[in-house]
């Protein structure tokens, strides 16, 4: 009798843990996604302006850009809120009663698993499938977003700026007529300011194309004049043309805003069937997105355990460190796998095993057992002899 109410009073404890906690996931994620993608949508908007691509033609990478970061976000979230549920129970004094009656860290991990191995599931399935497919597409929307070059949504009668106001260009009339994206214009009027010269050009017609090999997108201008000069003074130099190209983009701007990684974007399956070192980096990356989702749950709840008298944001603080310190020492790994200097066998899994061993003696540090903990070390067990 005595045990079944002690598992009904379990049951209820589990259930108000996992509401706390589910409150604060919910949240904190809400919080932390707001901050993630409403800077990626302001820098999205500014690479708009800036390479004169239009906004809605890079709408859809933000949406890559959000599953991309997603199983990061969610990990942090969860982390966070472990450390918020559990400190709000010692910071109400929860926590002390619960310990009474035998509920201590372990069943705090054992009440919080539900979230935990959903969450596990959820990171890994977005890592190993759903990620790769969204490089994938953002590669691809990129590839056809470098085509449409900054004039590519010219107003027709009216002067525009472009290249930080070093070319200022006007179109009597615009229209997209091509299936690729191409513009074809008339009565254009240029004038740049480059090298402390400045250039007037005048042309009937003119047409946008990109080059094959350097990648660079040309406005090519039919029947005109090309003034180099300021009007009036006898250095001028007046130019009659038929045909004359004039580049707008620079080929290297161009593969800066498609500056990508083909190995991120490979599924699984052919990260495992090539085998080399960047393959086998990335394959580490993407598993190691959901172990740490277990490894930080555990620590959250160590670190969740304060008294009244602790700051209420140290916690969090601590947590905010450690999981810095804890993705970066990742992001190391991975890198010194794909050049070389790491050996794929020890890779990242020395970092989950250096995080696993920080916790072991954490809890037995808590527990106020690390005297016994570190006497079962070697190291630590040199006793000197002193007699013989």
């Amino acid at each position: 009798m005595l045990f079944k109410i002690f598992n009904y009073q379990s049951n209820i404890i589990s259930k108000y843990l996992l509401r706390n906690l589910l409150v604060f996931f919910f949240a904190i994620s809400l919080v932390i996604g707001l901050l993630v993608f409403g800077n990626q949508f302001v820098l999205t908007v500014q690479e708009s302006v800036e390479h004169g691509i239009p906004l809605a033609e890079l709408m859809p990478l933000i949406s890559y850009n959000m599953l991309r970061d997603i199983p990061i976000i969610l990990n942090l979230s969860l982390f966070l809120a472990i450390i918020v549920s559990i400190s709000q129970l010692y910071k109400n004094s929860e926590a002390v009663v619960m310990n009474s009656i035998g509920l201590a860290e372990r069943s705090f991990i054992g009440s919080i698993q539900p979230v935990v191995i959903t969450s596990f599931i959820v990171i890994f399935c977005l890592t190993i499938f759903v990620v790769p497919w969204a490089k994938q597409q953002k590669s691809l929307a990129e590839s056809r977003t470098v085509n449409a070059s900054e004039f590519s949504f010219i107003t027709e009668g009216k002067f525009e700026s472009f290249k930080n106001g070093e070319i200022m260009f006007y179109a009597a009339e615009s229209a997209i007529a091509d299936t690729d994206g191409e513009q074809n214009m008339q009565e254009i009027f240029i004038y740049s300011m480059g090298n402390d010269t400045s250039t007037i050009v005048l042309a009937s017609e003119a047409k946008k194309y990109t080059d094959a090999q350097s990648k660079s997108v040309y406005l090519r201008l039919k029947d005109g004049v090309r003034y180099e000069g300021i009007p009036g003074d006898k250095n001028i130099n007046i130019l009659d043309f038929d045909l004359y190209d004039l580049e707008i983009v620079s080929g290297d701007i161009q593969k800066s805003i498609t500056n990508f990684s083909e190995i991120e974007e490979n599924t699984t399956i052919d990260l495992l069937r090539n085998g080399g070192l960047k393959e086998n980096a990335e394959i580490q990356w993407r598993i190691s997105q959901p172990i740490s989702v277990l490894l930080l749950a555990v620590f959250g709840v160590f670190l969740g355990k304060s008294s009244p008298r602790t700051g209420k944001g140290i916690n969090l603080i601590i947590g905010v460190v450690i999981f810095m310190l804890y993705n970066n020492a990742l992001v190391v790994a991975k890198s010194s796998i794909e050049t070389g200097q790491l050996n794929p066998i020890i890779g990242m899994w020395a970092v989950h095993l250096l995080l696993l061993l920080i916790l072991i003696i954490f809890y037995h540090f808590r527990q106020g057992k690390a005297a016994y903990f570190f006497d079962k070390i070697s190291l630590f067990n040199i006793k000197e002899k002193n007699h013989v």
